[in-house]
């Protein structure tokens, strides 16, 4: 068992830095290589690194010293000695990386969306299979105590059938938050429906499994066809309702969203903005106690989770597999058709 698991990480925006941040106090890893393209987060310099959900650390000066800092991805995953790539670069690149990496022999955390399109992600789950090398995917809700309470409640049967279920996410806009402003380029990152409403199709998919077929509706709002809101239904065949929401075109002064009701026969599941609580059909309402020894957040959960996966040599499977992640891009991207065309689609 390695006493402490070495990380290659590539890309210090607002991502990176916050992986950064979960690292520094995990005393089972511990960053030992950097890359990004600018000069000035090479220096520790992210004093431009925003985003739309977080404590507001992520932009004070960062020491490096100690740590081998690149300009070139590639390179530091040839050459660092490092046991784990964590990719926190936008979406474009993730799939080439992510295969490089696997090839070099690393284990591999990747940011979420896993890439930009689902043929990408195809390659990716083949060469995932044919390596004993570990992946997984920054679908951090999954993680989330919140939302993985609720899951572990659902799934146990306490709550019952599932009568209904919504999700929402609603974030302020990411306009001007990204290297090159690349979040606002839907052509770069397929949008809010990619990149933001992505967390809860998977939450819909991890919950209550792939849907028959999908009902969106979406608006365009920046270049590149970039789907900046949307609204799904998603089609079981049975009459339950299931609908999800999540958009990032607010004003930059309004406050973030994350949101679900689960409706079931003895309980329903709510997180809101009093909290996360189980209403029983009968008796008294519950607050549960959640599991944040290592931090409030999905971040935290999820990074603590894969590295002592890593450090132990035991395959992670707690909140992801590699055919979870595929089942879920298979579904955003049946929600891209069926806003595109205007139809109810099947996931292909």
């Amino acid at each position: 068992m390695k006493k402490q698991v070495k990380i290659g990480l590539i890309g210090f925006g607002f991502m990176g830095t916050t992986h950064w941040g979960v690292y520094k106090g995990l005393s089972h890893a511990k960053v030992v290589a950097l890359a990004d393209v600018d000069v000035a987060k090479r220096r520790g310099d992210v004093s431009k690194v925003v985003g739309n959900i977080g404590g507001g650390d992520n932009s004070k000066p960062i020491d490096l010293t100690g740590v081998a800092v690149y300009d070139d991805a590639l390179r530091l995953i040839k050459e660092a000695d490092v046991d784990v790539i964590d990719i926190c670069v936008p979406t474009p690149w993730h799939a080439e990386l992510v295969l490089a990496a696997l090839k070099a022999g690393r284990h591999v955390f990747c940011e979420k969306p896993l890439c930009r399109t689902l043929a990408e992600s195809r390659r990716i789950a083949a060469a995932v299979r044919r390596s004993d090398r570990f992946l997984n995917v920054g679908l951090c809700v999954r993680a989330w105590p919140e939302y993985r309470h609720a899951h572990e409640y659902f799934a146990s049967g306490k709550a019952g059938r599932m009568l209904s279920a919504t999700f929402k996410r609603i974030s302020p806009s990411i306009d001007g938050n990204s290297w090159r402003n690349w979040y606002k380029d839907g052509r770069l990152s397929g949008g809010a429906l990619l990149d933001l409403h992505i967390h809860d199709t998977d939450e819909v998919n991890y919950f209550f499994g792939l849907p028959k077929t999908v009902n969106s509706v979406g608006a365009k709002v920046g270049p590149g066809d970039c789907i900046d809101h949307v609204v799904t239904t998603y089609d079981y065949g049975d009459g339950r309702f299931v609908m999800a929401e999540g958009g990032w075109e607010q004003a930059k002064g309004a406050t973030f969203e994350m949101s679900f009701t689960i409706v079931c026969e003895k309980a329903t599941l709510k997180l809101d903005g009093s909290g996360y609580h189980i209403f029983p059909q009968k008796g008294k309402p519950i607050t549960p106690k959640l599991d944040t020894k290592v931090g409030a957040t999905g971040w935290h959960q999820e990074l603590d989770y894969f590295i002592d996966c890593v450090r132990k040599g035991v395959r992670p499977d707690r909140y992801q597999t590699i055919d979870s992640v595929l089942d879920t891009m298979r579904l955003i991207f049946a929600e891209e058709r069926s806003v595109l065309t205007g139809k109810k689609t099947r996931v292909a």
